[in-house]
Protein backbone atom coordinates (compact mmCIF):
# COMPACT_ATOMS: atom_id res chain seq x y z
CA UNK A 1 0.00 0.00 0.00
CA UNK A 2 0.89 3.10 -0.90
CA UNK A 3 2.22 5.40 2.20
CA UNK A 4 3.59 8.97 2.19
CA UNK A 5 5.54 10.40 5.31
CA UNK A 6 6.09 14.35 5.48
CA UNK A 7 8.98 15.64 7.43
CA UNK A 8 11.28 19.25 7.68
CA UNK A 9 8.29 21.78 8.73
CA UNK A 10 8.87 24.17 11.74
CA UNK A 11 9.45 27.90 12.75
CA UNK A 12 11.18 30.11 10.44
CA UNK A 13 11.58 33.83 10.33
CA UNK A 14 9.74 35.75 7.06
CA UNK A 15 12.41 35.71 4.14
CA UNK A 16 13.91 32.98 5.65
CA UNK A 17 14.23 29.31 3.64
CA UNK A 18 12.73 25.44 4.71
CA UNK A 19 12.86 22.57 2.39
CA UNK A 20 10.11 19.71 3.65
CA UNK A 21 10.48 15.94 2.41
CA UNK A 22 7.97 13.35 1.77
CA UNK A 23 8.94 9.78 1.81
CA UNK A 24 6.77 8.05 -0.31
CA UNK A 25 6.58 3.66 -0.56
CA UNK A 26 6.19 2.13 -4.05
CA UNK A 27 7.38 3.72 -7.24
CA UNK A 28 7.24 7.12 -7.27
CA UNK A 29 8.21 7.25 -10.95
CA UNK A 30 4.34 6.24 -11.81
CA UNK A 31 3.00 8.60 -9.78
CA UNK A 32 2.54 12.52 -9.98
CA UNK A 33 3.37 14.23 -7.05
CA UNK A 34 1.98 17.55 -5.18
CA UNK A 35 2.25 19.70 -2.32
CA UNK A 36 -0.63 21.18 -0.48
CA UNK A 37 -1.55 23.46 2.19
CA UNK A 38 -4.46 24.22 4.75
CA UNK A 39 -3.96 27.41 7.37
CA UNK A 40 -6.18 27.11 10.56
CA UNK A 41 -9.83 27.79 8.94
CA UNK A 42 -9.49 27.69 5.36
CA UNK A 43 -9.84 25.52 2.69
CA UNK A 44 -6.61 23.06 1.59
CA UNK A 45 -5.18 24.61 -1.10
CA UNK A 46 -2.65 23.63 -4.21
CA UNK A 47 0.52 24.52 -4.01
CA UNK A 48 2.54 22.59 -6.33
CA UNK A 49 3.18 19.78 -8.23
CA UNK A 50 5.13 17.80 -10.76
CA UNK A 51 3.92 14.96 -13.62
CA UNK A 52 4.75 11.60 -12.83
CA UNK A 53 6.46 11.56 -16.47
CA UNK A 54 8.65 14.29 -17.99
CA UNK A 55 9.32 15.79 -14.56
CA UNK A 56 7.56 19.04 -15.59
CA UNK A 57 6.16 21.52 -12.58
CA UNK A 58 3.36 23.90 -12.28
CA UNK A 59 2.82 26.11 -9.14
CA UNK A 60 0.28 28.03 -7.90
CA UNK A 61 0.47 31.72 -8.01
CA UNK A 62 1.32 32.65 -4.84
CA UNK A 63 4.22 30.31 -4.33
CA UNK A 64 5.80 30.71 -8.00
CA UNK A 65 8.97 31.71 -7.85
CA UNK A 66 9.52 30.97 -4.30
CA UNK A 67 8.87 27.37 -4.33
CA UNK A 68 10.23 24.35 -6.14
CA UNK A 69 9.53 20.99 -5.59
CA UNK A 70 11.86 18.41 -7.21
CA UNK A 71 11.68 14.55 -6.50
CA UNK A 72 15.06 11.87 -6.22
CA UNK A 73 13.34 8.33 -7.22
CA UNK A 74 16.44 6.89 -5.92
CA UNK A 75 15.59 7.93 -2.36
CA UNK A 76 11.73 7.31 -3.06
CA UNK A 77 11.70 11.21 -1.56
CA UNK A 78 9.48 14.19 -3.08
CA UNK A 79 11.35 17.63 -1.78
CA UNK A 80 9.60 20.97 -0.93
CA UNK A 81 12.52 24.24 -1.18
CA UNK A 82 10.22 26.98 0.33
CA UNK A 83 12.27 30.53 -0.24
CA UNK A 84 11.65 34.19 0.69
CA UNK A 85 8.99 32.69 3.24
CA UNK A 86 6.15 34.99 4.22
CA UNK A 87 3.63 34.89 7.09
CA UNK A 88 0.91 33.88 5.11
CA UNK A 89 2.63 30.88 4.30
CA UNK A 90 1.85 28.93 7.51
CA UNK A 91 0.02 26.33 7.47
CA UNK A 92 0.44 22.43 7.43
CA UNK A 93 1.85 21.11 4.07
CA UNK A 94 0.50 17.95 2.81
CA UNK A 95 2.05 15.69 0.57
CA UNK A 96 -0.18 13.48 -2.01
CA UNK A 97 0.16 11.44 -4.95
CA UNK A 98 -1.97 10.37 -7.63
CA UNK A 99 -1.79 6.80 -8.48
CA UNK A 100 -1.60 7.02 -12.53
CA UNK A 101 1.49 8.18 -14.84
CA UNK A 102 0.85 10.93 -16.73
CA UNK A 103 2.41 14.22 -17.77
CA UNK A 104 -0.37 15.99 -17.09
CA UNK A 105 -0.77 18.13 -14.20
CA UNK A 106 -3.41 18.23 -11.46
CA UNK A 107 -4.11 20.89 -9.28
CA UNK A 108 -7.50 19.58 -7.13
CA UNK A 109 -7.59 17.95 -3.93
CA UNK A 110 -9.91 15.41 -5.10
CA UNK A 111 -7.79 14.89 -7.99
CA UNK A 112 -5.13 12.69 -5.68
CA UNK A 113 -5.00 8.82 -4.38
CA UNK A 114 -2.87 9.37 -1.38
CA UNK A 115 -1.91 11.44 1.61
CA UNK A 116 0.31 11.95 4.61
CA UNK A 117 -0.41 13.77 7.59
CA UNK A 118 1.32 17.38 7.25
CA UNK A 119 4.00 19.03 8.77
CA UNK A 120 3.48 22.10 10.45
CA UNK A 121 5.35 25.15 9.04
CA UNK A 122 4.74 28.55 10.52
CA UNK A 123 6.50 31.66 9.89
CA UNK A 124 6.92 34.54 12.11
CA UNK A 125 7.30 38.01 10.94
Amino acid sequence: QVQLVESGGGLVQAGGSLRLSCVVSGRTSTYAMAWFRQAPGKERRFVVTITGSGGRTYSADSVKGRFTISRDNAKNTVYLEMNSLKPEDTAVYYCAARDDRSALFYTKEYEYDYWGQGTQVTVSS
